[in-house]
């Protein structure tokens, strides 16, 4: 009877022990309970036909459809300054300087902004003429005029569009506000938290969560539908003023634009590079080139500007000196200064310009006004939402 008891006991043991192993390996194979994940819908850059491929995309920012429409909010919004009241003089937004119909620029026919020359809410001038909010996520080369926000830059906080949007909203010649102010007053506005929650998972406001989504609609505006790109694809032919203004523009030849602002290689309309381009031969601006990279020779150096949409993107230049398209073409036909920091691309220095003929000259322009993208100035997707007061 005892020896039953004990192999009674062995057993009873074994089986509990045997079970027990069972039970833990059974709890570690056990699949998992799938936490719930947020993800917001992927949106897609839609590349024009022979555009560059290499987009300026933050890794920690991936484009989304939700983002994209929150931004786009968030640019037209004259709250965004931080004031949810009654005076429209106290309002400010992305869209108050850049306008839709001029290229995201000023334009010289601005109601507040006489001759484009731009100013902080409070009046303060801004320091350089705008440049147009087009085709920025193909520019991999820096920001600005003198391509101060830079991937790279040892100043954390100025690196890419996203950081431009504080710079924004703090710059007395801009909003002239304060971070809070804006965080705040948008957190308090009734569509921004179900909005901010489908772009980021939460209704939380932040300053971080306001850059991505200005910087996200600003990369989708895109430029790629002029009469010039139709004639490149095939699809409409230039006129013969145009096709000859378009040889003038692509030769050394003729009127030498293309090495600063590209041709069929490069329909960007620029190289996104610097130059000293003969404005003038006596430099003092403290926002030059030379002011980023600490170069002498890159004094009065400023970035090629996109010629896209030039017909409607007065004035010209960095300090909006042309207000018309036949300044800047009488200019670079008979107006360069030389200077030891003009750049050695300016292979018409040495005459004063290309010496355009006026029909030259005429059939030059002919070419840039068929850069103009009149889907880009009109298209919706890029138009205040109709539901913003």
């Amino acid at each position: 009877m005892k020896r039953y008891m004990y192999h009674f006991i062995r057993v009873y043991y074994k089986t509990t022990y045997l079970l027990l192993i069972g039970m833990i390996i059974w709890s570690c194979n056990k699949p998992k309970p799938v936490e719930s994940e947020f993800k917001a819908t992927p949106y897609t850059i839609k590349i024009p036909k022979y555009f560059p491929t290499l987009l300026n995309i933050p890794d920690d920012n991936p484009m989304t459809v939700e983002e994209v429409k929150l931004g786009r909010y968030l640019f037209y919004d004259g709250r965004l300054r931080g004031y949810n009241g009654d005076n429209k003089d106290s309002l400010m937004s992305c869209a108050t300087c850049h306008i839709q119909a001029h290229g995201f620029e000023c334009g010289v026919n601005h109601p507040i902004y006489i001759n484009g020359k731009t100013h902080g809410i409070n009046g303060k001038p801004t320091p350089h003429a705008m440049m147009p909010l087009c085709n920025l996520v193909f520019n991999n080369k820096g920001y600005f005029w003198n391509g101060m926000i830079y991937k790279g830059n040892p100043q954390a906080n100025r690196q890419n569009i996203e950081d431009i949007v504080s710079m924004g909203i703090l710059a007395e010649h801009e909003m002239n506000s304060s971070i809070e102010r804006a965080v705040k007053t948008i957190q308090n506005i009734s569509i921004y938290p179900p909005m901010f929650k489908a772009a980021f998972g939460t209704e939380e406001v932040t300053i971080n969560r306001i850059e991505k989504a200005l910087a996200q609609f600003i990369r989708t505006l895109i430029s790629g539908n002029s009469k010039f790109d139709r004639y490149i694809r095939g699809e409409e032919e230039l006129t013969s003023d145009e096709l000859q203004g378009f040889i003038l523009f692509t030769t050394e030849e003729g009127a030498d634009c293309f090495h600063c602002h590209g041709s069929d290689g490069n329909l960007l309309m620029t190289t996104n590079d610097f130059y000293n381009n003969g404005l003038d031969s006596v430099f003092n601006d403290s926002r030059d080139r030379y002011a980023v990279t600490g170069n002498p020779m890159d004094r009065g150096v400023y970035r090629a500007p996109s010629l896209r949409n030039i017909e409607v993107t007065a004035p010209y230049m960095h300090d909006g000196r042309f207000k018309t398209l036949d300044e800047v073409i009488d200019f670079y036909s008979e107006g360069l200064h030389a200077s030891p920091y003009i750049h050695p691309l300016m292979h018409k220095i040495a005459d004063g310009g290309a010496l355009l003929a006026p029909k030259e000259k005429r059939q030059l322009k002919a070419f840039l006004l068929s850069l103009t993208d009149i889907d880009f100035l009109t298209n919706p997707a890029f138009a205040k939402p109709d539901d913003l007061p």
